[in-house]
C-alpha cells in the first residue's frame, strides 16, 4: 500500500540519504583554479583595458625613446646648414636643390628649430633624459624610503619616533630652493671631475641634472617611507614573523626576506605612481632652466626653447607638451591599474 506524502510536509525521506553519484559530486564542486599572488595580480591587470592601453603607450613611449633614436638618420646635436625654423615635414631651399640633384634627403618629420637641429630626434632624446630621471629617481626612492620606514617599523619604540620626526622635518625643506643651492655647490666641483677619465658623461649630464638626483635621495623618499612603516607595522605582528624569531633568524633577514617581501605589491605600485611625479618635477625644473645641460635636450628645455617664438612656431612648443602629457598620464593610469591589481583590499 502506498502512502502518499504531503507535498509541503518537511519529514525528510530514506532517499534524501543515499549515497551522491560520482556525476552528483562532480556537478556540485565549483573551485576556482589555485594561483599565487602574482600570477592573480596579472590576471586582473589584463582585464583592466585601461590599464592595458596606458602599458601599451609606455611602451610605444620606450620604443620612442630608446630604440627609434638608433635609427634616425639626424642626431639630437646636429646643425643642418640653412635649415632653421623649418615647418614639420618641409625641406630648405638647399635641400630642395640636392633633391632635384638625386640626392634622397630624409624629411624633418617635426620640423627643425632656430639651429637647424632636426626637432624629432630631440623630441625622443629629450623624451629620453625625463624617462630615465623618472626611473632612476623611483628606483632611489623605492631604496631609500622602502629601508628606512622598514627598519623604523621594525625596530619601534624610540628609534621609530625618532626616525618619523625626521621624515616630518624633511617634508618642511622646499625641494625647488634646495636644488638652486646644490646646483651653485657642486657645479664647481663637478666641473672639475668632469675633466678626469671616465668621468665625461658628467659634462653632457650637467651639475643640475645630478643635483634632482641628488634631491630626489634627499627629499622624495618620505612618502615612501611612510607606506611602508604603515605596512611592516602590521606584518611585523605576524605568526612566520615570530617562527623566523624563534629560529634565529637576523633582524636584516627578516626585514629583506619576510616583511618587505610580503608588502612588495604595495611597494610595486607606489614606484609605479612616483615615476610621473619625477618626470613632472624634471620637466619644470628644465623649463627654469635647471635641468640638462644644452645642447642634451629634455622636454623641459625643449618647452622653454619654444616659449619665445610660440606664436609663430607653435609646433615647437605644443609636441614637448604633448609627450609630457601622454607620459604622465599613461604611468598616472597603470599604476590606477596595479593598484587594483595587487592591492588585496580591493580584491573582489
Amino acid at each position: 500500500m502506498t502512502v502518499k506524502r504531503n507535498p509541503l510536509s518537511l519529514q525528510l525521506k530514506a532517499e534524501d540519504f543515499m549515497p551522491a553519484t560520482n556525476e552528483e559530486k562532480t556537478s556540485l564542486v565549483i573551485m576556482r583554479e589555485s594561483v599565487n599572488f602574482w600570477k592573480d595580480g596579472l590576471r586582473r591587470l589584463r582585464k583592466n583595458k585601461i590599464a592595458m592601453v596606458s602599458l601599451f603607450f609606455i611602451l610605444l613611449i620606450v620604443v620612442f625613446a630608446y630604440i627609434l633614436p638608433s635609427f634616425w638618420p639626424y642626431t639630437y646635436e646636429q646643425q643642418v646648414k640653412y635649415s632653421e625654423n623649418l615647418a614639420p615635414f618641409t625641406y630648405s631651399e638647399k635641400e630642395l636643390a640636392r633633391i632635384e640633384a638625386g640626392e634622397k634627403i630624409f624629411p624633418h618629420i617635426c620640423g627643425t628649430d632656430k639651429l637647424g637641429r632636426d626637432y624629432a630626434v630631440r623630441l625622443m632624446m629629450g623624451t629620453r633624459i625625463s624617462l630615465t630621471v623618472g626611473l632612476m629617481c623611483a628606483a632611489l626612492v623605492l631604496l631609500i624610503g622602502a629601508t628606512y620606514g622598514a627598519v623604523a617599523a621594525f625596530a619601534g619604540g624610540w628609534v621609530d619616533i625618532i626616525m618619523m620626526r625626521i621624515t616630518d622635518v624633511m617634508y618642511t625643506i622646499p625641494d625647488i630652493l634646495l636644488i638652486i643651492l646644490l646646483s651653485m655647490i657642486i657645479r664647481d666641483p663637478l666641473k672639475e671631475l668632469s675633466t678626469r677619465e671616465g668621468f665625461l658623461w658628467m659634462q653632457k649630464v650637467g651639475p643640475n641634472m645630478i643635483a634632482i638626483f641628488i634631491v630626489f635621495a634627499l627629499l622624495y623618499w618620505v612618502s615612501m617611507a611612510r607606506i611602508t612603516r604603515s605596512q611592516v607595522l602590521v606584518l611585523k605582528e605576524s605568526e612566520y614573523v615570530t617562527a623566523a624569531r624563534a629560529l634565529g633568524a637576523r633582524n636584516s633577514r627578516i626585514i629583506k626576506k619576510h616583511l618587505l617581501t610580503n608588502c612588495i605589491g604595495t611597494l610595486i605600485v607606489t614606484t609605479t605612481l612616483q615615476i610621473p611625479s619625477a618626470i613632472f618635477t624634471e620637466s619644470y625644473l628644465s623649463f627654469l632652466g635647471l635641468g640638462v645641460a644644452a645642447p642634451m635636450p629634455s622636454l623641459g628645455s625643449l618647452a622653454t626653447d619654444a616659449v619665445k617664438g610660440m606664436n609663430t612656431y607653435p609646433h615647437l612648443l605644443l609636441l614637448p607638451a604633448v609627450i609630457i602629457s601622454v607620459v604622465i598620464l599613461a604611468f598616472n593610469l597603470f599604476g590606477d591599474g596595479l593598484r587594483d591589481a595587487f592591492d588585496p583590499k580591493l580584491k573582489n
